[in-house]
């Protein structure tokens, strides 16, 4: 599979959307994203501070400015304005996905291979719908967990279809931490890198 932040995955699909009112909020937030350059990560309705709309982005090379969440809420609250698809007053946060983030594409796989995670399936694989583990490998069909804690009689890996996930998330561990500072760190060089070039034109 290609690096993450290739044009080529700019438009990839999430393996695990919304359902309900998430999912009419996200099919209309996505669109507008896609435009300015960003990628949808989660949208959640949360009954905290009465309501609160979070959406969860990130650029394709996949940094989050608190520049760049102010400039998605002003973009996305007039088409929410307009739409209007939430019956009630309510507080919209816009969040970078954070170091322990849900992972929702294949790339996320990839990308986060060697680190831990936590998930969940839709269907049992080897009478369990709940793991953890680290991501040892990914394809384009599922990726495999060495499980950190297993019971007697069950298998260290596992292999888990895409088409079976319904939830996952990463484990803050140190290692994270340090790989995903110094991945931060890599993408603002790039796109500074690439705003001189830009600039040189």
């Amino acid at each position: 599979m290609s690096d993450p932040t290739n044009a080529d995955n700019e438009l990839e699909p999430r393996l695990i959307t919304e359902t309900g009112l998430d999912q009419r909020l996200a099919d209309i937030i996505e669109p507008v994203l896609v435009g300015m350059g960003f990628r949808l990560t989660r949208v959640r309705m949360l009954n905290q501070n009465g309501a609160t709309l979070q959406i969860m982005a990130e650029r394709h090379n996949g940094t989050m400015s608190v520049e760049d969440c102010e400039e998605v809420s002003m973009a996305i609250s007039p088409v929410l304005d307009v739409e209007d698809p939430i019956d009630r007053e309510y507080h919209l946060e816009v969040s970078s996905p954070g170091i322990d983030r849900p992972l929702v594409r294949k790339s996320d796989f990839t990308r986060w291979q060697g680190h831990l995670v936590k998930c969940e399936t839709s269907i049992m694989i080897g009478n369990r719908k709940r793991f953890r583990g680290k991501i040892i490998e990914a394809d384009a069909d599922g990726f495999t967990l060495e499980r950190d804690q297993v019971a007697d009689g069950e298998e260290q890996k596992v292999t888990v279809p895409f088409t079976a996930l319904s939830d996952a998330k990463l484990i803050l561990t140190d290692d994270l931490i340090r790989d995903a500072l110094r991945a931060d760190k890599a993408a603002k060089a790039q796109a500074a890198n690439q705003n001189e070039a830009d600039d040189e034109e």
